[in-house]
């Protein structure tokens, strides 16, 4: 199993499992700066192999392998104090099309990981591609 201490140069003979890639996720949430961090408390985490059959229709996907992450439920600036949601907002990460992206690209695994959750949190604040890209600038500076 992959541990904390062995992730940053890691080179794996075998793709990490969910739950390697849900201890990855974890170690990238706690290293978003704390600014963002803070508002993001109420918002489930899940990693999952592939979005599910409902998702990939309503996204209009080629295949599952088109998105690496994606944001569910209503962004904050969509809400109002007296807002009461029917359902959890929800992050996904796309355990298989990330790991078919690192193939390709060779990046740094857990610096692709920490880029497709920071952008995901970006649609949980409204914000915009500009304003995720210099957040997860400061998050690599850290």
């Amino acid at each position: 199993m992959v541990t904390q201490d062995n992730l940053p140069s890691r080179r794996f003979t075998m793709p990490p499992s969910l739950e390697d890639m849900e201890a990855m996720a974890a170690e990238a949430f706690e290293a978003i700066p704390e600014e963002l961090r803070r508002y993001v408390t109420n918002v489930i985490l899940h990693v999952a192999d592939f979005p599910d059959d409902e998702t990939c229709g309503e996204m209009d996907l080629e295949s599952p392998f088109d998105i690496l992450g994606l944001y569910r439920g209503v962004d904050l600036t969509r809400k109002s104090v007296s807002h009461t949601s029917q359902d959890m907002d929800m992050i996904f990460l796309y355990r298989r099309p990330i790991l078919e992206y690192w193939c390709e690209t060779e990046e740094d695994l857990k610096h692709m990981i920490r880029h497709v959750l920071i952008h995901e949190i970006g649609h949980h604040f409204g914000l915009s591609d500009e304003d995720m890209e210099r957040i997860e600038a400061e998050a690599a500076e850290s």
